[in-house]
């Protein structure tokens, strides 16, 4: 039955590539350049990361960091739209593109988030660990692409680009556990919220794709962008304490690599989109407001943030001209 039904399938959408390719090819011959929109659905899976560093001027830890943040999201889903610019037959002739594309998360549940830190100044081992149930309270992300077109023997394209992106991702951690060591009543349990974290991501880089028509009207893309200019604005709030921290940091490694499968029926499009992004430590000053700050003050150990996203969406594109 699963056999009928997707040759079902495929006999149809050949019927419609063979009704509308005429058409839609006279006017591809017209017009150089198309303007699409794609309405998007997809999810991301993977961790936000938030950091804090020793003090070089005091022997705090041996461990490589003083305390670390992991915040999962398994998974989040979103939905979004995408704008395109581009050449309407990119195999043709040199051409510029350019997409901006919006994605909206879906508040949820998302794993757990968990809190690393290493306070013993003699040794590397973990001092406090606690674990918490996390949830996305908002995801956010706007990427932009400017690039040029080079087709070669009408088969292959070469697209080298410039992006940019802004990311916002905000949790909350509540109930769960906690295991120190270096008090006098160690283990108990919690309850309620008990930490805030928001980030906010800007970066700007350098990228280069592939794409084959080979299989037409299959068309594949692979990219790849990296980039060291990434730069963010976190902020950390722990509610039981009433202690806040907020953190400018930047210069992590960014890079994101992409796989595009997309269906052509000329005036629609099916797109297929698989990447994997990743954002390493970044590393900048660190603010306190709480205890024994009234304001938010500059403090000795330097903040830090990163990522790792793996992004699965599902596209539809609708050719306006």
């Amino acid at each position: 039955m699963k056999n009928i039904t997707a040759l079902a399938f495929l006999v149809i959408i050949n019927c419609v590539y063979i009704f509308i390719n005429p058409v839609f090819s006279q006017e591809t011959r017209n017009n150089r350049y198309t303007v699409s929109v794609s309405p998007q659905a997809g999810l991301i899976y993977g961790q936000v990361f938030e950091y804090v560093y020793p003090n070089p001027l005091q022997r705090e830890t041996k461990a490589e960091l003083y305390s670390e943040l992991k915040w999962e999201i398994k998974p989040v889903y979103y939905v979004g739209l995408q704008l395109d610019f581009e050449p309407a037959d990119i195999m043709r002739s040199l051409g510029f593109f350019s997409s901006l594309s919006f994605k909206a998360g879906l508040p949820n549940d998302s794993g757990v988030m968990e809190d690393r830190d290493w306070f013993f100044p003699e040794n590397s081992e973990l001092t406090r660990f606690s674990s918490h149930t996390n949830r996305t309270n908002s995801f956010f992300a706007l990427d932009a692409a400017l690039g040029i077109s080079l087709p070669v023997k009408s088969i292959i394209c070469f697209k080298p680009f410039l992006s940019g992106s802004w990311m916002r991702f905000s949790f909350t951690g509540r109930d769960g556990y906690y295991d120190y060591k270096d008090i006098k009543h160690p283990k108990g349990q919690l309850s309620g919220d008990v930490i805030n974290y928001r980030q906010d991501w800007l970066l700007v880089a350098t990228g280069f794709s592939v794409e084959t028509n080979v299989l037409y009207p299959f068309a594949i893309d692979v990219s790849f962008q990296i980039s060291p200019f990434t730069y963010c604005n976190a902020l950390d709030e722990h509610i039981k304490r009433e202690v806040f921290f907020r953190d400018y940091t930047s210069m992590g490694l960014f890079f994101e690599q992409k796989l595009n499968i997309t269906l052509n029926m000329n005036r629609i499009a099916l797109l297929l989109d698989v990447s994997y992004r990743r954002i390493g430590k970044t590393k900048g000053k660190s603010y306190k407001k709480g205890e024994e700050y009234t304001d938010f003050t500059i403090v000795q150990n330097e903040g830090g943030a990163g990522l790792s996203l793996l992004d699965t969406r599902f596209l539809v594109k609708i050719h306006l001209f």
